[in-house]
């Protein structure tokens, strides 16, 4: 497969899996459009890329900022929805309703919004592929008790991804999940590490085992499941970086 001359935007690609997929990509003859809250480590990131790599900086959580990304990008081929935050943690009831909110505006609206903001010009084109990452969770949510915001955002943005994909089915443009399984990045270290503050005893316990048994995912084998996929015009559907048994 190649993506020479073809435009991809990865949210989250300052570090993790995000990272991986803008090189990837850029592998492929993609040029990077890359989003993060971080400079520093877009720069980072812009630095491995093979291919031109352009770098903005944005909240997801502010519909104004994620308007002056779309603007920014210009036109986009491959959109490929990454950025997520694992708060606001902890039981339910003691949840500050507003950072619930807040969690949802980076990992829901700021994926709808982004995606109504590069829509137009891939229907324009008659060829696109967008990619929203999901989690095993959504299939077992007791693995996550203690991160309910993060389990229903993720849920939701799978409803959005099946609709979405259903509404634009022969355009050329197709819609697809992932989940990327159990990655080795900073998400499951403040699992590890912080988790005993915020998460169940369970939760915590399940993602120290995958680290100490060495059984999580590199972000690069992750990522490249999903670039392997992008080729292919399958749309609504739910793609796996380890087959579900």
């Amino acid at each position: 497969m190649t993506l020479e001359g073809r435009a991809a935007l990865v949210t989250g690609a300052g570090r993790g899996i995000g990272r991986a997929l803008a090189v990837g990509l850029g592998e492929l003859g993609a040029n990077l459009v890359l989003v993060a809250r971080s400079k520093d480590e877009l720069d980072e990131t812009a630095a491995l890329v093979a291919t031109s790599a352009k770098v903005i900086t944005a909240d997801l959580g502010d519909l104004a900022q994620v308007a002056a990304v779309a603007e920014q990008a210009g036109a986009v081929d491959v959109l490929i929805n990454n950025a997520a935050v694992p708060w606001p943690a902890g039981p339910t009831a003691n949840v500050d309703p507003a950072a619930y909110a807040a969690a949802i505006a980076v990992n829901v609206t700021g994926v709808v919004a982004l995606t109504i903001g590069v829509l137009p010009g891939m229907l324009a084109r008659g060829w696109g592929r967008i990619v929203n990452l999901s989690s095993g969770v959504t299939q077992v949510p007791k693995f996550m008790i203690g991160g309910n915001a993060y389990t229903t955002t993720k849920i939701a943005v799978e409803g959005h991804s099946r609709n979405l994909a259903a509404e634009l089915d022969g355009t050329g443009v197709t819609v697809n999940i992932y989940q990327p399984g159990t990655v080795d990045t900073s998400m499951q270290t403040w699992v590890r590490e912080e988790g005993s503050d915020h998460m169940s005893s369970a939760t915590k316990a399940y993602f120290t085992d995958a680290h100490e048994r060495g059984a999580l995912l590199t972000p690069e084998f992750s990522a490249g499941r999903l670039i392997e996929r992008l080729a292919g015009d399958d749309t609504g559907q739910t793609w796996f970086a380890v087959d579900p048994k």
